[in-house]
């Protein structure tokens, strides 16, 4: 469920039309709704009541100051992968107890830095890794909560690129290593071994290949405690898919969570869920303004192809560009009863072919001018937007009720250019 519906004949965002937004901050634009992250939230958290758990949000997915501080002030915690997002995490109001630091590349700064912020635990990916952190931490005086990161060897995921649990992927460590390292750690006096983690992909809208995860997570818990090592937190990551429209929908909250019990039924263990998309995504759309539809007729000169040309771009949204990924298009207006529908590829106005949203979309009439939102675009959108074609980032805005507030403004070409001094002798 999500809170943008359409209202005499006009899609709104909670009390707020759209087309009021675009009018006041322009287009392209992120328009997100406190109400929608709320209810996602609360509807995740609420799946897990009866568990000692932990839920981190991803920050990756959506890192919005403000969308982190309604997430902040209602109990989440923050996922992070980098010094940045601690910072951020931070500064939203997520106590260093309740964050995670995660990634599989974390440099001695960072690493260091989150040390320092005292966060909840430190997800270490590999050995060396490791044997760095051993290092910072006795340099420090310090002993930090850890858990290792391990590989379960499954693929899950929307998409290649956003799985992370196959053995020939990037992250985490085998379960041999996890369970040498994981001594490893216990035996370093620099060292708080806490846990074990695992992260098999995102947009998973199948629960198989997380249950298998999970009950090879389990059993090395099993295997370690049985070892005398003490193991108090599983880490078991976050992936749960969101209702894209061109997909079934996912499993619920409820759904997954029912999935983890069984999983690990008899298990007495602290737990770490990390959910980023299903709270952000339908939480969010990006609004974009019609430039002009562009018609090409074949050779013979007969209808041939048709772009519907937009404001936005795939440096504002670049998951269609990147992950052949889907999102829905609709008009804020209401089209009149009747309208007739035509095929049309949705692009945007960068300079390459893959700046293209759809293809042969069924769509209504569009004039110049006419607003649309693109759905389900609040997470990884904003996130992985870009100054590609030295095109501004796209406004973000966050609406609560009938308010609106500018939370990220667009940079104006002259704070652009004043971003980029010349070398001294070119000056």
């Amino acid at each position: 469920m999500n809170f943008f519906e359409v209202r005499d004949g006009e899609l709104h965002c909670e009390d707020v039309p759209l087309a009021r937004i675009a009018e006041a901050v322009g287009t392209p634009v992120y328009v997100y709704s406190t109400a929608t992250l709320e209810r996602h939230y609360n509807v995740f958290q609420t799946a897990f009541a009866h568990r000692r758990a932990l839920v981190a949000f991803a920050v990756k997915a959506n890192s919005n100051l403000s969308v982190l501080r309604v997430l902040a002030r209602l109990g989440a915690g923050a996922d992070t992968v980098s010094e940045g997002e601690i910072r951020r995490a931070l500064a939203a109001g997520m106590p260093p107890q309740r964050i995670v630091f995660s990634g599989m590349g974390k440099t001695a700064h960072e690493l260091a830095f989150a040390i320092e912020a005292g966060v909840s635990e430190i997800n270490v990916e590999s050995e060396p890794e490791l044997d760095l952190l051993v290092k910072i931490a006795e340099g420090l005086g310090a002993r930090p909560a850890v858990t290792i990161r391990v590989n379960p060897d499954i693929a899950a995921g929307g998409h290649d690129k956003i799985a992370t649990g196959k053995s020939d992927n990037k992250f985490g460590v085998s379960f041999s290593e996890a369970e040498r390292l994981y001594a490893k750690a216990y035996a370093s006096r620099s060292l708080n071994p806490i846990g074990v983690a695992c992260h098999i992909g995102s947009q998973i809208t199948d629960l198989r290949p997380m249950r298998a995860a999970f009950a090879k997570m389990r059993g090395l818990v099993q295997t370690l405690r049985a070892q005398g090592l003490p193991v108090e937190r599983l880490d078991l990551g976050g992936g749960l898919g969101a209702p894209y429209f061109d997909q079934p929908d996912p499993p619920s909250p409820a759904q997954f969570a029912a999935m983890v019990d069984e999983a690990l039924d008899g298990l007495d263990i602290d737990l770490v869920f990390e959910p980023g998309r299903v709270i952000a995504a339908n939480a969010g759309v990006l609004l974009t303004s019609v430039i002009h539809i562009h018609e090409r007729p074949n050779e013979d000169g007969h209808a041939g192809k048709r772009f519907l040309v937009v404001d936005a771009a795939m440096n504002d949204l670049v998951r269609p560009a990147m992950y052949d990924a889907f999102h829905d298009l609709r008009p804020v207006k209401t089209p009149r009863a009747g309208a007739n529908l035509s095929a049309m590829d949705v692009v945007g106005p960068v300079c390459e072919t893959g700046d293209t949203f759809s293809r042969d979309s069924l769509l209504p009439p569009l004039a110049p001018g006419d607003l649309a939102a693109f759905m389900t675009a609040g997470a990884y959108g904003a996130t992985m937007s870009s100054e590609y074609n030295s095109r501004p980032l796209a406004p973000e805005v966050l609406v609560r009720g009938a308010e609106f507030a500018v939370t990220r403004p667009r940079p104006t070409y002259e704070e652009m250019l004043a971003r980029e001094p010349f070398a001294p002798w070119l000056a």
